[in-house]
């Protein structure tokens, strides 16, 4: 008889296994309560299944470990810089490329170029690090995405989108001196790896260009964003993932790029830039602040090792895969009735910690608590995306409170296998059926910046 479906596996075989440990329930208690029940806190000795996030976690290639043996250290004018710099411009299609430690020194960079004391930045929703930086330069980031982002059961396909009307109405309303640039990310990650449309992005580069003023593409995981295009947009059945990036990115003007996340590796990043007076300067800080501008902070094997890795990322195996692994944890979560956000993003399943924990308020940390919970359970890390996350207003000094509050089950690239999703999804169902019993946090330590990276709670 033949079969009502066939299954699919992974385009890669196993070559190198890393032993990991098996903890018992006492175990993951005394490491919760040293970590404060922060996950970012843990020793990834007492991890099972490490789903914290998808940045500097995924399992390199032989091709670019091979790579990494072609490391050019030398201090200036490294091979392997200009290889990185052919393979930005043949894939992207930037002109100019600033290599970085990772993605948020390319933030810093493009902020301190481009932010001056007082400016609006309008963005498809904030990233941490991201309207860090901003801030920092002086700047405010303003939230125009579509109000579909905001609602996780909304299953609207593209809720990275921008509102048009609401950025219309910031240009109107600060002119365009005020706005230095758009920050468009691809695969909102804050909205749970929500995707940008082509249709959007290319009416957000109308309008802006009717008032002279940049985007700047947050571009770490563009190729995913690409894979729901090719998916789920109109007329875009049929086209290779790499034409779509390229399309992406012809529209805007400058992207910041953690390489850690789409480009395969444990470190590294850059900022391309299309405009030689922007690139101009931000040669200059990257030697302040990062390193020579052929290696910034990066060196000769990591920037070959990118270089590999670009071109790895835009195969349509490998991303059909890739994300294929986060819809299979997110569909055995949503027909188990657990509160998701919706539709399943790219790089991780999002849980609804106000839906999963309705009895706990948003300032008894839900998502804090729900991570937490899972941990105990099984050994499974995950983190907070939700008020921890969101911070200070710094103005005012009170906790940002977001719509969302959301727990985050970050799946690394060609780490984990099927049973691996199955044992992850299995533990949070028993949270999710014993979840009366979980208690709310208070914080305990708060950290100035960031602090959802180093913050430490305590049960209530």
């Amino acid at each position: 008889m033949k079969p009502t479906r066939r299954s699919w596996a992974e385009p890669f075989k196993i070559k190198v296994v890393e032993p990991v440990r098996l903890t018992t329930p006492e175990q993951r208690l005394r490491a919760i309560q040293e970590a404060g029940y922060n996950t970012f806190l843990l020793r990834s000795e007492d991890v099972y299944i490490d789903l914290l996030t998808d940045s500097g976690t995924s399992a390199m290639s032989d091709r670019q470990w091979a790579g990494m043996m072609l490391g050019d250290e030398a201090y200036a004018g490294s091979r392997n810089f200009y290889h990185l710099e052919e393979m930005v411009q043949k894939y992207y299609g930037y002109k100019y490329l600033i290599p970085t430690h990772q993605g948020r020194g390319a933030e810093h960079i493009v902020s301190r170029v481009l932010i001056q004391p007082g400016d609006v930045i309008p963005g498809n929703m904030y990233f941490t690090t991201t309207r860090l930086h901003q801030e920092l330069a002086g700047g405010r980031f303003e939230d125009v995405i579509i109000a579909e982002a905001h609602d996780p059961a909304s299953e609207h396909p593209f809720k990275g989108d921008i509102d048009l009307d609401k950025l219309a109405a910031l240009i109107r309303e600060h002119g365009r001196e005020r706005i230095p640039y758009v920050s468009v990310a691809a695969t909102v990650n804050m909205a749970g790896g929500q995707p940008i449309s082509l249709a959007n992005l290319q009416a957000v580069r109308e309008l802006t260009a009717r008032h002279g003023i940049r985007i700047i593409l947050d571009a770490t995981r563009v190729a995913e964003n690409a894979y729901f295009i090719q998916q789920r947009e109109p007329g875009q059945q049929g086209r290779s993932i790499a034409s779509i990036v390229m399309q992406i990115c012809s529209l805007t003007d400058g992207c910041t790029m953690s390489a850690k996340k789409d480009a395969l590796v444990n470190i590294g990043g850059f900022l391309g830039l299309n405009d030689q007076d922007v690139f101009e300067e931000a040669r200059n800080l990257v030697v302040v602040y990062e390193g020579l501008h052929t290696y910034g902070g990066m060196a000769g094997r990591d920037m070959e090792a990118v270089a590999v890795g670009i071109e790895e990322s835009l195969d349509d195996d490998h991303i059909r895969a890739r994300v294929g692994q986060v819809l299979y944890l997110g569909g055995k979560m949503r027909e188990w009735g657990i509160p998701i956000v919706l539709p399943i993003g790219g790089h991780g399943v999002f849980i609804d910690a106000r839906s999963f924990l309705p009895h706990l308020p948003q300032e008894q940390y839900p998502a804090q608590a729900l991570a937490s919970a899972i941990y105990l359970d099984s050994g499974v890390r995950t983190m907070e995306r939700g008020i921890v996350s969101a911070g200070r207003n710094k103005e005012t000094g009170q906790e940002n409170k977001p719509r969302l509050e959301l727990v985050r089950l970050t799946i690394p690239r060609r780490v984990y296998t099927q049973a691996h999703m199955d044992v992850v999804a299995e533990s949070v169902l028993s949270v999710f059926e014993g979840r009366a019993a979980v208690r709310g946090l208070r914080m305990v330590y708060e950290p100035r910046y960031l602090r959802f990276f180093q913050a430490r709670f305590e049960p209530l």
